[in-house]
């Protein structure tokens, strides 16, 4: 298995699974409520990572499911764990890694498949 194909499937099960979650948990709607967010965002939220994650899984219009989950993380980096800041950069650090690596991973396979499409 090539490593492109890997992150790929790491990616899909990380949003597909929290797009579930954000529907079947109720402790999730009292968090998005608590961030200021109005509660139908949620349903939203999870649509996208939902349907996002599925394409990235069937190798289905990649680059274009990757816009809107970079939206996704970046918006949770910034209402979530650039308030911990003030915490001190090491908590700051440790508690952002994981969006930070999904990030990263989301552009991999963003400008992946800009590559595959210019050659």
């Amino acid at each position: 298995m090539n490593t492109l194909k890997l992150i790929r499937y790491v990616v899909a099960y990380v949003f597909i699974t929290s797009g579930i979650m954000k529907l079947l948990d109720a402790e999730l709607s009292s968090f998005f409520v608590s961030l200021g967010l109005p509660f139908p965002m949620m349903y939203t939220v999870a649509f996208f990572e939902i349907i996002c994650g599925a394409f990235i899984l069937l190798n289905k219009n990649i680059k274009n499911a990757t816009i809107p989950l970079i939206i996704i993380m970046i918006a949770a980096f910034l209402l979530t764990k650039v308030p911990i800041l003030h915490s001190g950069f090491l908590q700051f650090a440790f508690d952002a890694r994981l969006d930070i690596t999904m990030l990263i991973l989301l552009f991999i396979l963003y400008n992946s498949h800009y590559r595959s499409t210019r050659q």
